[in-house]
């Protein structure tokens, strides 16, 4: 049976905000193959932070002796731990595919989809059966899901990857992570600040390797502090472990590495290889993304992309951002807005954490363009002085000419909040100048780092 409806959404995270008010009197499904929610809800965003938050109270009571306070961390139970996330978690999840299945003018269905022709659609449902929907308007706001390298699925061996290590039974004594990302990073602090010894495997020189190159060489000299990370290194082989538990990895430096559990994090491939895109026409880009024009049109009419299956970087703000766009130009195909790119900023919540928005320092080395750099250390701060840091920085790249900020890149404690004002400023188009000496910055707070760093650029005129 074929039914017809005037918008078709292709997934349930960012492409659920997109059932506004102005679809009340139209008739709109919604496809969701997976668990409702999307990758931030039940994977992603919101359970790797609360994770995160607990390992980081574990870590501050680790290192309460340098403050001349004397605690211990007595232990950690893994299963409140995890039980305190997804027991608030899955009810919203739960409620969320409730509310599409009972509210009004939507009809949920409960499957993967693929494209059969102009703006058509097969859904196949968990039961076995099909579905054939049609529609005026399609978004695919499909996703992402986990890339596994050949070396491990054809090892045949138990792995786990971001989307199941938060939901296993018990903490391993040993924790295998491959991969050099933000996934890995992140899970390394959780892991780590439990008790698991944890080994990172990273084909680069650097972790976080997207990063300001500065910063990545700082997070990584730290990182070696914390756990064994084994840079330039790929693993060749894998095996069951001692007595056949675990796992024993093989490296190409003839190196091995036991582990009682294997993470993979080697990053995210977008989902379009299973939606039948030249069926719809829909044109894809080397890396799998749907490609999209200025607006989030494809090259199909009236087939929109969103969010993870298409947008430049792979951030829940970022689609949530697309989401508020399309959801207008669905409904004023005269008054289209375009996608907005400009100024993303993304963090990193492991120990450090990272925060960055737009050029590093080497990007303006490579395209040629003029600019200043400061790098400002928390510990130079009344408030570092109290935290007694001596690792953390705030770096801003500056056009000394214009005055304007073409980058910000942040690596301690509350960075993700920290270069909030630089994200407004570079927004918003303000100096540098007007941005440190056109408001207040609350003494001794740590936001004077920012305060400073701003200071310290050097212009062509300052004011």
């Amino acid at each position: 049976m074929t039914q017809h409806y005037d918008l078709a959404i292709i997934g349930s995270g960012s492409g659920n905000s997109l059932v506004t008010p102005d679809f009340d009197d139209k008739r709109v499904a919604i496809i969701e193959g997976g668990t409702f929610g999307g990758t931030c809800l039940n994977v992603g965003c919101i359970p790797t932070k609360m994770f995160v938050h607990a390992a980081d109270l574990a870590l501050d009571v680790r290192q309460a002796g340098r403050y001349g306070v004397d605690a211990a961390l007595q232990g950690v139970r893994w299963s409140d731990v995890r039980d305190r996330v997804f027991g608030r978690i899955d009810p919203i999840s739960e409620g969320g595919r409730r509310y599409r299945v009972e509210g009004p003018n939507t009809t949920a269905f409960f499957g993967h989809a693929h494209f059969t022709g102009d703006r058509t659609l097969t859904v196949e449902l968990g039961d076995g059966s099909q579905e054939t929907v049609t529609a005026d308007q399609v978004v695919v706001a499909a996703g992402a899901h986990p890339v596994v390298p050949d070396v491990v699925t054809e090892s045949g061996l138990p792995f786990h990857t971001s989307d199941t290590v938060m939901r296993i039974e018990a903490l391993p004594e040993r924790l295998a992570i491959i991969g050099g990302g933000f996934i890995a990073a992140e899970m390394a602090h959780v892991f780590a600040s439990f008790g698991v010894h944890v080994t990172v495997i990273a084909r680069s020189s650097l972790l976080l390797r997207h990063l300001d190159t500065e910063i990545a060489q700082r997070f990584t000299d730290l990182a070696r502090e914390q756990w064994d990370v084994r840079t330039l290194t790929n693993v060749v082989a894998l095996e069951p472990g001692d007595d056949g538990a675990g796992v024993r990895l093989h490296l190409d430096n003839t190196a091995v590495v036991d582990a009682d559990l294997l993470l993979v994090a080697t990053g995210r491939r977008p989902n379009s290889a299973g939606l039948g895109a030249q069926a719809a026409g829909l044109g894809l880009l080397d890396d799998g993304r749907i490609a999209v024009d200025e607006y989030g049109r494809t090259s199909a009419p009236g087939v929109w992309a969103l969010g993870d299956v298409s947008a430049p970087h792979q951030l829940k703000h970022l689609a949530n951002a697309e989401a508020r766009t399309i959801a207008h130009n669905l409904v004023h195909p005269a008054d289209l807005r375009p996608l907005p790119h400009r100024h993303v900023p993304s963090g990193v919540f492991s120990h450090p954490q990272v925060a960055t928005v737009g050029l590093t320092e080497q990007e303006c080395i490579e395209q040629g363009r003029h600019h200043t750099v400061h790098v400002q250390a928390y510990g130079d701060t009344a408030y570092g002085w109290a935290m007694e840091d001596t690792t953390s920085v705030c770096k801003l790249v500056a056009d000394p000419s214009t005055g304007l900020l073409l980058g910000a890149h942040l690596m301690g404690p509350l960075a993700t909040s920290l270069i909030q004002p630089l994200v407004q400023g570079m927004a918003f188009g303000t100096t540098v100048h007007d941005l440190a000496r056109g408001q207040y910055w609350i003494h001794p707070a740590l936001a004077e780092v920012v305060e400073n760093a701003l200071l310290g650029l050097k212009l062509d005129a300052p004011a």
